[in-house]
């Protein structure tokens, strides 16, 4: 590519240069400058770069365990469907439906052209299915939806996921997976059917996608920032994910470079990256750039090297042998590790006028470099090695059947047959510390923080840099005493700016605030203070999600992990029964082995030993982990489990509804959008939820009122509609002795008393008149905590729990069980009366009253540790 084109003056100075290539010598980090230089070094300046590229990765290599090793897969690719939504000005791939009618093709291969392809490669080896296909073709193409509604799938999602079960199942192959821009949800369905997925980064120049007469230009999925997000779900996903650059459609040096950094970014933040491909433009007849020069193989090789320094040893490399015309000695020099997937069978659907290699000559010719050809699976054999959560455990038996167990590589002797894909099929099982709920009040947890600690939360030092905006304070400049008078007047006429003054009130001007919100209180709800005689029933607290504020998961074989069988769930919502309870509150880890009724089984459970029992189960991120288990959309969930006995959901997993805040404090669970649509959802289908905000970590008031005002529009709008959405909005403090977050130097302590207050009192007000229950947590606050809550605009404590697990791990210090009569004297401490109720805020039934008082203050019967015999 030309100077000309890239937009530059010239080629850089040679003190620049001579620099960037010591700095580069001495394993000294770049910067974007540096690299944009270094990508231009030609001549014996590219021979510099290109030798000290190689020793960074022989260094890896030599850690990895496999010196002098170059890896490649051996596969098929099955070009799925060649419809695109995007039109790429460079690509001849995807087509239009005239044209593959004219050629007695479908829109999409037939489960049986796609199988035979597959089997095919089975009998000559080939352990990956490359599944491509164009972006969600059936947003632009009519003939596309109605192949799909036709064959009875969803979406293009639908049809993926349902093919790589099937190859899986009847022929062994792995599948990886590249289809297109995909969200967050569609990670969670097609990551139990393939251990790696792939897109292409391609470029971070922006202007390449906006501008008219650019390659990407009316294409919606090449948006460098929807790419990114991709990417950055991918890790948060925990999926193995290969990604990458094509040069030379046009991008400059810095563009290019800063690409780089983009991913390398991501790498550093997910660690899942499984490997870059580096791959050069190459113009092709009958495309809108098919005057467009091709990318020159220094382009390449230059790329290659910086990558290489850019990403660092660990990283795996790959640059496809087909498209540089034999040079493979002039990449293994700039250090890749990997020359891709190589397929005996079918051709490279993207480039089919370019051959893959025979393998026995890419075997030669990396042997005449110095390197020795071994093959691998579609999933690097890092991720092979880490199992958990890296490979989902409906995939484990398959990757396993066909990996070296010692070195994560293929096993090239193993024989490539199809085994059956299914759910985990043991059931709940008793397992572990199940009387954790009981002995973390007396023995506490066995360790403050997991094991593999270091590893499963993601980059730390990442996480710092972006936690550091959310632990600075805004400066408010709004008046507090026009927006107290506003609040007083009419609360829902407050501006943000006025609200952020209010969340920001300390002094005085707190204590009129929850005077307003006491006095609002008083005229919307009244003065009981309403309390539920319930029970708390957390299944198991194996989970792999990864959330950094989380100190209840677990590993299944870490010390304090546990999981119920059905019939202690059973017994114990028997239990609370018997001493006046009027539901049961039951929420778990994302256990990976649970098979995808268990969510249906536990709702069933309850209901068939106490029919009258109300069932407030399953968090949304619970809810979206048994949609995608089953292959059901979220509504098709819904309306299985209200069937099944569901009776209302908390609105836990909000933590706060601001992906900004979100993605530092979680690392795989649901973003806002879908966080949203479960309740929404729910609502609609006359399932009630509460909502919840966790607050005083990595965020400031900002986040608190837009939270607060997402609340606000989801109920208005529900009520608006008929439904009755919200039950109550529910104050969670941070507990942080124990979060993973905190333990790593990044969370605040949690919130202070005034942050306590504040968020009440504002809850109240910008809820009003939406939300009439504001309830506060006596097991993150205490007594005392709850009390001053009370006279700040809540009017609920929740309920008596009776057992309480979450927050005791995370290191609350106020138990997990209050009385009927310690709630009373919680509420006479605030100058009010008690309440029961139940979960919709009705009158409970007499009977229920009677047997609550006569059991009062006497725990349930404790259940055995583990089933004997």
């Amino acid at each position: 590519m030309t100077d000309h084109q890239h937009g530059r003056p010239g080629r850089p100075t040679e003190n620049a240069m001579r620099r960037a290539l010591r700095r580069a010598r001495d394993g000294v980090a770049l910067d974007v400058a540096e690299a944009a230089v270094l990508l231009q070094a030609r001549g014996d300046d590219l021979v510099d770069l290109c030798a000290s590229a190689a020793r960074v990765r022989d260094a890896g290599l030599e850690a990895a365990g496999r010196p002098g090793v170059i890896t490649y897969s051996k596969s098929v690719f099955i070009p799925l469907t060649r419809l695109c939504r995007d039109k790429c000005h460079y690509c001849t791939f995807a087509t239009v439906p005239g044209k593959l009618r004219r050629a007695g093709h479908g829109m999409f291969m037939s489960p049986d052209e796609v199988l035979d392809i597959a089997r095919r490669g089975a009998e000559l080896g080939c352990k990956e299915a490359l599944i491509t296909l164009g972006d969600k073709p059936e947003d632009r193409w009519p003939e596309a939806r109605e192949w799909l509604e036709a064959e009875g799938y969803d979406d293009t999602i639908a049809y993926v996921r349902a093919m790589a079960i099937r190859i899986l199942e009847e022929t062994g192959l792995l599948p990886h997976l590249n289809p297109g821009v995909m969200t967050w949800t569609d990670f969670q369905r097609l990551k139990p059917v393939a251990p790696s997925m792939g897109m292409m980064l391609e470029t971070t120049a922006t202007r390449l996608w906006s501008e008219p007469g650019g390659p990407h230009y009316g294409s919606p999925d090449k948006e460098p920032a929807v790419r990114l997000r991709v990417l950055e779900d991918a890790g948060r996903s925990s999926v193995p994910f290969t990604s990458g650059l094509l040069i030379g459609i046009g991008e400059t040096y810095e563009e290019r470079a800063d690409s780089l950094f983009a991913l390398r970014r991501v790498a550093r933040a997910y660690h899942g990256i499984q490997e870059l491909i580096m791959q050069n433009f190459r113009a092709k007849p009958d495309t809108a750039m098919r005057g467009m020069p091709d990318a020159e193989l220094d382009e390449l090789v230059a790329t290659v090297a910086v990558a290489r320094h850019i990403m660092g040893p660990s990283a795996c490399l790959q640059a496809p042998p087909n498209l540089v015309a034999g040079e493979y000695a002039r990449l293994i020099e700039a250090g890749i590790d990997d020359w891709g997937g190589v397929s005996p069978l079918t051709p490279d659907h993207v480039n089919p006028e370019r051959p893959w290699p025979q393998i026995d000559e890419l075997a030669e010719r990396s042997a005449a470099a110095g390197f020795r050809l071994e093959e691998r699976l579609c999933v690097y054999p890092e991720f092979v090695q880490r199992g958990e959560p890296w490979l989902d455990p409906r995939l484990l038996p398959h990757v396993r059947a066909l990996a070296d167990p010692e070195t994560g590589l293929a096993n090239p002797d193993a024989p490539v047959v199809g085994h059956a894909w299914q759910e985990p099929d043991e059931g709940f099982t008793s397992t572990g510390r199940t009387d954790l709920h009981r002995t973390i009040d007396t023995e506490g947890r066995t360790a403050d923080r997991r094991d593999d600690f270091d590893e499963v939360y993601g980059d730390w030092e990442a996480l710092r840099e972006a936690a550091v905006p959310g632990m600075v304070p805004s400066r408010i400049d709004a008046d507090v005493k026009t927006a107290l008078k506003q609040a007083a007047d009419d609360p829902t006429r407050l501006t943000d700016d006025e609200a952020l003054a209010l969340l920001h009130a300390d002094g005085p001007a707190l204590d009129a605030l929850t005077g307003i919100a006491d006095e609002l209180r008083r005229s919307v709800v009244g003065d009981d203070v309403t309390y539920i005689v319930t029970r708390n029933i957390n299944f198991t607290n194996v989970c792999y999600t990864g959330c950094r504020f989380c100190a209840f998961a677990q590993r299944r074989t870490d010390a304090d992990a546990y999981t119920l069988s059905l019939d202690q769930v059973a017994d114990r919502a028997e239990q609370a029964w018997e001493v006046g309870a009027v539901e049961v509150c039951m929420q778990g880890g994302i256990h990976p082995d649970l098979p995808g009724t268990a969510y249906f089984d536990i709702a069933r459970a309850v209901k068939a030993r106490v029919p009258g029992m109300h069932v407030h189960a399953f968090s949304p991120m619970e809810v979206v982990n048994g949609a995608t288990r089953t292959g059901m959309s979220i509504r098709e969930w819904l309306t299985a489990a209200k069937e099944a006995g569901l009776d209302s959901i908390p609105g836990t997993a909000a933590e706060i509804l601001d992906d900004e805040v979100r993605w530092i404090l979680t690392k795989g669970k649901l973003p806002t959008a879908t966080w949203i649509e479960v309740v929404t959802t729910a609502h609609e289908l006359g399932i009630r939820s509460s909502s919840t905000m966790m607050y005083g970590h990595v965020d400031q008031p900002r986040h608190w009122l837009g939270h607060l005002r997402t609340l606000a529009r989801i109920q208005q709008a529900a009520l608006d509609s008929g439904r009755q959405g919200f039950t109550e909005f529910v104050t969670l403090p941070f507990i942080h002795t124990n979060a993973p977050v905190y333990l790593a130097g990044i969370a605040r302590p949690g919130p202070t008393a005034r942050d306590n207050r504040a968020v009440t009192a504002m809850a109240r007000l910008l809820l009003h008149p939406h939300i009439t229950n504001i309830q506060t947590s006596w097991v993150k606050l205490g007594a005392e905590g709850a009390a001053e809550m009370l006279r700040s605009g809540a009017n609920d404590l929740g309920g008596t729990l009776m057992e309480e697990t979450i927050s005791r791990m995370a290191g609350s210090s106020y138990g997990s069980y209050r009385s009927i009569k310690d709630l009373v004297a919680i509420a006479e401490a605030a100058g009010r009366p008690a309440k029961p109720r139940t979960t919709l805020y009705g009158e409970v039934a007499d009977e229920r009253m009677r047997a609550a008082t006569a059991s009062d203050g006497h725990l349930p019967e404790l259940l055995p540790v583990l089933d004997q015999g």
